[in-house]
């Protein structure tokens, strides 16, 4: 159950990752497409995701019980949250650096994946750190449609009256989440060597 958890809340939050990282390029090359996204964003993010587990299937055509709808689900909610953290983040790259990169002769997509995306890593960050724990908690609501995970242990010892497995799932979800998030920022420092002096997770 651990690693169907695992499974079900990080591919989706990879997928997203990269999607936002697109669409928040968008939002910030095109002022315009920038308020339409995060409005949509915004909207998309509010949807309930029982809801939205419950749809998916109709709209693609996969079974109810098909794990890949939580998968798309997740992703749905997770590319909602992280374009405005992402755009937001280019955005705080400062002005002189890339008009040097410009000047040095970078075209735009190798100014964007050498200059950029890296500079903005510690605010991108800290949008992916809270869409990490939202998927590893909106896991444990797909269990209500039949899908896996630790979830399971929840709707088991509900429909038992039996606390124990209540209890191991809380505590696995919340261990889950932490090392998840530890991992998070280990990698953010990683890719950030010089804001290390800054102590700052």
């Amino acid at each position: 159950m651990l690693l169907e958890h695992v499974y079900l809340s990080l591919v989706p939050l990879v997928v997203s990752i990269v999607l936002a990282i697109v669409l928040g390029l968008l939002c910030h090359r095109f002022r315009r497409v920038n308020s339409t996204l995060v409005a949509l964003s915004n909207v998309v993010y509010t949807i309930p995701s029982l809801a939205l587990f419950a749809i998916i299937p109709a709209v693609i055509g996969t079974q109810v019980l098909d794990p890949l709808n939580v998968i798309i689900a997740l992703t749905v909610y997770t590319t909602a949250l992280l374009v405005r953290p992402v755009a937001e983040a280019l955005a705080a790259v400062p002005a002189h650096v890339t008009a040097a990169a410009t000047a040095m002769g970078f075209r735009p997509l190798r100014r964007f994946l050498t200059v950029e995306l890296p500079l903005s890593v510690p605010v991108l960050a800290a949008g992916v750190r809270v869409g990490s724990v939202s998927n590893i908690s909106l896991v444990s609501v797909g269990a209500l449609i039949g899908t896996g995970g630790l979830g399971t242990l929840f709707t088991d010892g509900f429909r038992q009256r039996y606390l124990a497995p209540i209890i191991v799932g809380i505590v696995l979800t919340l261990v889950l989440a932490l090392v998840v998030d530890l991992l998070l920022v280990l990698l953010r420092d990683r890719l950030t060597p010089w804001t290390r002096a800054g102590g700052k997770s």
